[in-house]
């Protein structure tokens, strides 16, 4: 496509992205405010770390790390240093929350694209065998298991997991990231990365793919109905290529814009799924940072992961407009 056929499909993509901004605000000020009704702050998790503290110590936590402003006040300096890309200063882990954040960042993504690339393969597959076997015994099958696996908490998933494949087989590990102490390298870390990511990877992926499968099969069946598709067949051509080639395609539209939607329920599933598995990423980061009223570091995970959401909804988008046969013709 020329340079000029790529237009409409950026300028629509762009548009939507525009639209994203005021809500990262939203999102930003209203975590902010809910955070100010919860019990505590940074300065008490850090004097119950350290065993108390006189009046005098904790006025001077307070006014060392400004919370002895009021909340309008101190919403005004973070907004001020987010516009200068200053996530501020993690006071439990003693370092900038931008340091905090790239080093469990990878995880997090690395979760996140394997369980989407899986549940969505997944469900493609399923879906298009289930819809091409309609009310028979594949069909029956691949949406009662669907359904089991979307009716089943990921944390219940996630454990029976740890039991069946960890401690009673042993095939997989039970947790963590890569095996401390291993001193494993290039080609036998990844390995061993990838082992320890099977189970959580699953764990995520198995709500997701049983949604995906159901869309498209719904997908599937409606565009069979159509008549570009009926014709076809009239022609004589071959039902394979029916499918793969006219069926398929518009079946996948609402498949795009679920992923753009599911962008950041798996970023709050991955929370679920890091505790469990011990997976240090930002899901756990959060949990740990709520726990121990790191304010600054979970308002940057908040940060982080809403810019993560709106660039997945940008890609998805472009995406979307390049398989819209509206928004393509437009381009030609």
């Amino acid at each position: 496509m020329a340079l000029t056929g790529l237009m409409p499909l950026l300028g629509f993509a762009l548009r939507r992205l525009l639209t994203s901004i005021p809500s990262l605000l939203i999102i930003l000020v209203g975590v902010f405010v809910l955070l100010q009704f919860a019990p505590g702050d940074t300065v008490d998790a850090l004097l119950a770390q350290m065993g108390g503290g006189d009046i005098a110590v904790i006025e001077n936590l307070r006014r060392f790390y400004g919370l002895d402003a009021s909340a309008t006040v101190r919403m005004g300096r973070y907004l001020l240093r987010l516009v200068q890309l200053d996530l501020g200063f993690s006071a439990i882990y003693g370092k900038p929350v931008a340091e905090v954040i790239v080093e469990r960042l990878p995880v997090t993504l690395l979760l996140m694209a394997s369980s989407l690339l899986l549940a969505l393969l997944g469900g493609i597959v399923l879906g298009t065998m289930a819809a091409r076997r309609v009310n028979k015994w594949p069909d029956a099958l691949i949406s009662t298991v669907g359904l089991l696996f979307y009716a089943t908490p990921s944390f219940w998933l996630g454990l029976m997991g740890m039991v069946v494949f960890a401690v009673k087989l042993g095939w997989l590990p039970s947790g963590g990231y890569e095996e401390l102490g291993a001193g494993h390298v290039g080609f036998w870390r990844l390995v061993d990365i990838a082992r320890h990511m099977v189970l959580p990877t699953l764990t995520l992926a198995l709500i997701f793919l049983s949604i995906y499968l159901r869309i498209m099969r719904a997908s599937m069946l409606e565009v069979s109905t159509m008549d570009f598709v009926q014709t076809a067949r009239a022609k004589g051509v071959d039902e394979t290529r029916i499918v793969t080639r006219h069926v398929l395609r518009n079946a996948l539209l609402p498949m795009v814009t679920l992923v753009g939607l599911h962008a950041s329920t798996m970023l709050g599933g991955s929370c679920v799924v890091e505790s469990v598995f011990t997976l240090p990423g930002l899901g756990r980061l959060a949990y740990e940072a709520v726990v121990q009223r790191d304010l600054n570091t979970l308002l940057g995970i908040v940060f982080i992961s809403a810019l993560l959401v709106i660039i997945v909804n940008f890609l998805v988008d472009l995406l979307y407009a390049r398989l819209d046969p509206r928004i393509r013709e437009k381009g030609r």
